[in-house]
């Protein structure tokens, strides 16, 4: 079966080795040549199980005149490359939507990226036709855990919740909407809620699809060419024992 989309990196990447992170922003590396840079980590969150010392890299240089003159793009697991720019998880999905290749989201005569909504909000992406809209909320999800599930979020965060409340009160309005997870590691046979991170987003994600909100998510291969976005994954909403999911994060957050 061939890959749903292809996007590639906006610039050569550079291999080298992670020494840590700083103030969220901040991601310290020493590439191959031995000269030690600060690369802007586009990802802000916890990035649980992902900030290791000594972890191959990749980083791409930035456009000059920025402050930052390099981007981290990738890391290296033991089970293969992680998309760690949060950024490409709204490229990609544009790139699927203008491909017109995800079962009900092919026909459209508009599409808008980041278009105005709800109370103080804009919606990843909006599809349109004369009869017809339907929202879009992109969340990019890196936390993968033993079990297989691929969990978001790994923090508490009250935007993805206020996101879902208010792409809820569009499905009851009579138009309809859903939340497209990115997974950028090809490890995750499922995606998850995280009752253990943030309870409140998952009873939150619960009502939504109640309402009517559909939930998809899509399998991304990260290489050092480019992204393969692979097919879609299953999103599993149903509620779970929670205690298997704290020891993987005690055991991950505990690890050196």
């Amino acid at each position: 079966m061939s890959d749903l989309a292809f996007v590639p990196h906006a610039a050569p990447l550079l291999s080298g080795v992670l020494l840590g992170r700083r103030k969220r922003f901040f991601a310290d590396v020493r590439l191959e040549s031995g000269e030690s840079v600060v690369a802007h980590c586009v990802n802000t969150g916890r990035m649980e199980g992902l900030l290791t010392p000594g972890r191959r890299v990749f980083v791409s240089r930035a456009r000059p005149g920025r402050k930052l003159a390099y981007t981290w793009e990738l890391l290296e697991l033991d089970t293969g490359l992680v998309g760690v720019n949060t950024i490409m998880a709204n490229r990609l999905v544009r790139a699927v939507l203008e491909a017109r290749v995800l079962r009900g989201l092919r026909r459209f005569s508009e599409l808008s990226a980041e278009y105005p909504y709800g109370e103080r909000s804009r919606v990843d992406f909006r599809l349109a036709t004369p009869r017809r809209e339907h929202f879009i909320e992109v969340k990019n999800c890196h936390l993968v855990y033993p079990d297989g599930a691929a969990y978001f979020p790994d923090a508490p965060s009250e935007r993805a919740v206020r996101h879902l409340e208010e792409l809820t009160r569009v499905v009851e309005s009579g138009r309809s909407a859903s939340v497209l997870f990115t997974v950028q590691r090809t490890d995750a046979r499922r995606v998850r809620p995280s009752d253990v991170h943030d309870p409140t987003f998952a009873a939150a994600a619960r009502l939504a699809a109640r309402a009517g909100v559909g939930f998809r998510a899509l399998a991304i291969r990260p290489t050092e060419l480019g992204y393969r976005v692979l097919a879609e994954l299953p999103v599993d909403l149903a509620p779970y024992d929670v205690a298997p999911v704290r020891r993987f994060r005690d055991a991950l957050t505990a690890a050196p």
